[in-house]
């Protein structure tokens, strides 16, 4: 099957299992007790923001109809869950207010690149 086959609705789909697939594996490794080395000796911060522009990009392109304020409140909402789960002491993770400000801010700059990719070529 070639690619110009797959109809909307097939890439709709698509883009919703790769965009759940990369939310349950960012979830799981923000709340490993000792992740597994990821990218080299990239800090923390980076990690979140790559993360969480990643998240961005599949959410706009699997609920390409939702309000990009939506997408970015849902996937802010998430990150700060990610720092309050990381407060129980048994995972032996660090709560830090500042990698969810970094997540919140990848999440907006990528909005704001994708919106305005979508009104100046008309694209997805």
């Amino acid at each position: 099957m070639s690619i110009a086959a797959f109809s909307r609705h097939a890439w709709v789909r698509l883009f919703r299992v790769a965009f759940w697939a990369a939310l349950i594996f960012a979830v799981t490794m923000a709340l490993l007790p000792k992740p597994p080395p990821v990218m080299g000796e990239m800090g923390d911060k980076y990690q979140h923001m790559l993360a969480f522009a990643c998240l961005t990009v599949l959410a706009s392109l699997a609920y390409a109809k939702a309000p990009p304020l939506r997408i970015a409140e849902r996937l802010s909402f998430v990150g700060a869950l990610i720092e309050v789960l990381q407060s129980i002491p048994s995972l032996h993770r660090d709560c830090q207010i500042m990698d969810w400000v970094a997540d919140t801010g990848a999440i907006l700059v990528t909005l704001a690149i994708i919106t305005f990719a979508r009104r100046r070529w008309r694209l997805f």
